[in-house]
């Protein structure tokens, strides 16, 4: 993931996803030397948020960060455990937009390809360690 980044030059933050985003994307921030952003559940910042809803199979859901937690210009790497449907990656893209930040592109461990999630991503640079075909 982090020389992924690195080859696209110009992150100025890393983003993860609740949860396991918060796994993964410390170190790929602390590796870059950028801060890293939680991109939370609802109500579980303290202070100000930002958030974005976002559909999912049965319902929706919400994700928020800190206000000011990224910059106006901030290019943005979006990383999580898992690519699917792509709803909440695409939610991540929003939220970075919301915040004045530009997203610059993704990274998850695994990527479900027969459900194609990237459709949603508007093309925005993802790299999967693993693509699972099948179910």
């Amino acid at each position: 993931m982090v020389e992924r980044f690195r080859e696209m030059g110009g992150v100025t933050a890393v983003a993860g996803l609740e949860a396991r985003g918060f796994i993964f994307g410390p170190p790929v921030a602390l590796a870059l030397g950028v801060p890293f952003v939680p991109f939370r559940k609802p109500k579980k910042l303290p202070g100000p948020t930002v958030g974005v809803d976002y559909a999912l199979e049965y319902g929706t859901d919400r994700i928020e960060a800190h206000v000011g937690a990224l910059k106006e210009g901030d290019k943005v790497a979006l990383v999580d455990d898992l690519l699917a449907t792509g709803g909440t990656l695409a939610a991540g893209m929003a939220l970075c937009k919301a915040l004045g930040a530009e997203p610059a592109g993704a990274a998850v461990v695994v990527e479900l390809p027969a459900l194609a999630g990237r459709r949603k991503l508007e093309g925005m640079p993802t790299f999967s360690i693993l693509a699972k075909e099948g179910e």
